[in-house]
């Protein structure tokens, strides 16, 4: 076979004849001449050394071969159509698509709302969702792996290029028969028996906690580390331990009655959750939105976290 491959002029000549079935037809759906079109189909076959088209009277249709070449060439052009159209977005929005990272709370309950109303503003853009740790991810966002993450305010990474999402505070969960639930938490000898449940031991959550109970000068008995939240909430509800989580977590439960929320005592346990990216580099357009969406809807969470 010739070396020399087919244009996309010729590629795009050969589709519309095969659409049509006619020289004429293909030549005024591509505003050519139909002198055009059959030089093109004749270089077309030069190159490819093999019949594509036969004519049958007025009609022209396919060879075998051509059957073959068609399937690929509409493969070809398709994907050049995509191309064009990421491209079209690139050179409008900044980007086609967005990589997301975030921590596992973050995923059940606020991205879904923040999605829905991001794929209203840009419905052509392809986000992807990882989820992780703050810790994990932030080495992932460094890497240029993700393009912006939300996440827990640490002292490891505040030089980050960062903005403020939502604060919270942690509460203690316990089921509404627990003696807790009427008197609140008790003297620091009875907290210290207690079986509390946290999330994981490598999280900002698990240090948190710990540092609460050192201020106060309590020694707790080893908790019961659960890298779940929903796994957190159903051992609180049967009793098994004193759960510790953020309201807007189990804002169903607190909803339904079948947990109640606490203050932990002493100072509360404050979180900051922000959205990080790369100082290298400037939001672009799509992932400020994104931004000031997941806010927007960070707010919500806020309010209750402060429950």
């Amino acid at each position: 076979m010739n070396e020399l491959l087919p244009d996309l002029r010729q590629l795009r000549a050969f589709v519309a004849v095969a659409d049509e079935g006619s020289f004429t037809l293909a030549a005024k759906k591509l505003f050519l001449t139909q002198s055009a079109i059959s030089h093109s189909m004749r270089a077309l076959e030069d190159s490819l050394e093999c019949r594509l088209l036969e004519r049958l009277g007025k009609k022209t249709i396919l060879t075998e071969e051509g059957h073959v070449f068609l399937k690929r060439c509409r493969g070809v052009l398709g994907e050049l159509e995509m191309a064009s159209r990421e491209l079209d977005g690139l050179k409008r929005w900044g980007q086609s698509r967005i990589r997301i990272g975030a921590p596992h709370s973050l995923c059940q309950f606020l991205l879904p709302t923040v999605l829905r109303e991001f794929r209203d503003c840009f419905p052509r853009c392809e986000p992807t969702i990882e989820a992780g740790d703050t810790s994990t991810l932030i080495e992932r966002l460094a890497e240029h792996e993700l393009d912006i993450v939300l996440g827990l305010r640490t002292q490891s990474n505040q030089s980050l290029e960062s903005r403020s999402l939502f604060k919270d505070q942690l509460a203690l969960v316990v089921p509404p028969v627990h003696p807790w639930a009427k008197t609140g938490v008790p003297d620091r000898e009875e907290v210290a028996k207690v079986q509390f449940i946290i999330y994981a031991r490598a999280s900002e959550t698990h240090r948190l906690v710990e540092k609460h109970f050192e201020d106060m000068g309590i020694r707790l008995r080893a908790p019961l580390v659960l890298g779940d939240m929903e796994a957190i909430k159903e051992m609180s509800k049967i009793g098994i331990g004193v759960g510790i989580v953020a309201p807007w977590v189990a804002k169903r439960e607190l909803d339904e009655g079948t947990l109640v929320a606490i203050p932990t005592g002493g100072e509360p346990i404050a979180r900051e959750w922000s959205t990080f990216w790369n100082a290298d580099r400037p939001l672009s357009l799509i992932e400020e939105t994104f931004a000031g969406i997941s806010g927007m809807v960070g707010e919500d969470l806020s309010r209750l976290g402060r429950r």
